[in-house]
Parts: C-alpha cells; structure tokens; sequence
C-alpha cells in the first residue's frame, strides 16, 4: 500500500478486487466476464459502475466518480487501472505508451518459435470482427511480443508484452499464427469445450500522475488457470 494509500472500508464491489488505491487512481483486478463499460444492452454489470457505487459509498447524490484510463474485454481478467479525476485521465491517456503491459494467455497447439513479435496492420468489419490487413491505409500497425514460459502435449502458455493496444490484438495474432487462445469462441477453434478464455492481463507498470513513480500492479490469474499453469 503506497503513502498516498486512502483504501475505503466500504464493501469491496463484487467481481473486482482492489489491488491499489489513492487520491489519483484505483487499481483492480477485473473478474472475467464483466465489461469494463456500458454497452446498449448491459449497462449495471460494468466495472465502471461497480466502482462508481464504490467511491460514492452508496450515496447516489455524490458527485465521486471514477473515469476510464484503458478497457479490457469482457471475458479477459486482470489489471485495469481507473482515474478519479478527469485531468488524471487525460495525464496517463497521455503517456499510455510507455505503460508496460504483460498478459497471460493459453493458447493450443506447440509453438516452433518460442520467442518473437507477431506485427501486422488490424482493421474491423462491419461484423464487428478484427482482422489483419496487407494495407497499410486501411489498418494500424499493431505489434504483439510472445515468450513460451510452459508447454503441455496440447496447449502453450505464454508471457504476452502488448506494444500496441488495439481492439482484440492479442486474440487475432495469435489465431491467425493457428494458435488461437483457449476459450476464445469469436476467434478460436470451433467447438472449443473450455469455457473460459484463458487471457489474463498479469501485471501493469505506470508512472504514478502525481509523483512520477514507477509502480507495478499484479494480479493473481483466475483458479481455471491452475490446470496448465500448476499442471
């Protein structure tokens, strides 16, 4: 807990455990399955919402808020950092480049490199679907480094530092190299029996807004990882 620590008594929001929390930021550990924000049809079980009930202590009429810095997707866990001023915001959005971002992800299959960078320019269909193009004008150049920390007969795992964040990079580089992340029933295997997709955000590094200090936020992957990790 840092000096600028001010963690609340108040309930811990269900599905996001509190790793950090100061004047300027709130850190958590997003539980898989919940959206980081609103969509048209689910607008209650976002972590934006839970937090905001939980800086507000359950007084509606409060004007504490949090704001969001970075997304992840619904069913990927791990860290997400939430800025409790606009002008926070504004300051990691700023430099959120120099972030360092490292997930965990179970993918299928033996990999023949076990190290590199996966780049490519990712664009979207009207589908909604994220894809790599040879265009250069129609995509934005996306990169995605891998290291092969375990291996089984049928599945990798693998340490994922993300050097660009675009929508469902990691997901599609590793689909369109035929080693699609487990879970994953939008750019995975068909008639994959897991049900839950095996892609953890494990830690984060920032410069803290208000002192510059580097911190590092952890966060313990979800148990269903024990089977390949502990295995």
């Amino acid at each position: 807990m840092s000096k600028h620590d001010t963690r609340s008594s108040w309930r811990q929001p269900k599905g996001l455990a509190i790793l950090h929390e100061d004047r300027d930021i709130i850190v958590v550990n997003k539980a898989p399955g919940l959206l980081t924000i609103a969509t048209e049809t689910d607008r209650v079980r976002t972590a934006y919402y839970l937090l905001t009930d939980y800086v507000r202590k359950g007084a509606v009429k409060s004007r504490e808020r949090v704001f969001i810095v970075h997304r992840l997707d619904r069913d990927t866990s791990g860290v997400l950092v939430f800025a409790r001023t606009e002008a926070v915001k504004r300051q990691l959005q700023a430099h959120w480049e120099a972030t360092e971002k490292h997930y965990l992800a179970v993918v299928h299959g033996i990999l023949t490199r076990k190290e590199g960078t996966l780049t490519s320019y990712l664009t979207e269909n009207a589908a909604f679907r994220v894809y790599s193009t040879p265009n250069p004008e129609k995509g934005l150049l996306s990169h995605t480094a891998y290291r092969v920390i375990r291996e089984t007969p049928a599945f990798s795992v693998l340490d994922i530092t993300l050097l660009t964040g675009r929508k469902h990079q990691i997901r599609v580089h590793l689909s369109e190299q035929g080693h699609p992340v487990v879970g994953d029933d939008k750019y995975g295997r068909p008639h994959d029996s897991h049900k839950f997709l095996a892609l953890h955000a494990r830690s984060l590094a920032i410069d803290h807004p208000f002192n510059g200090q580097r911190m590092i936020f952890e966060a313990d992957a979800p148990v269903y990882f024990d089977r390949w990790w502990h295995g």
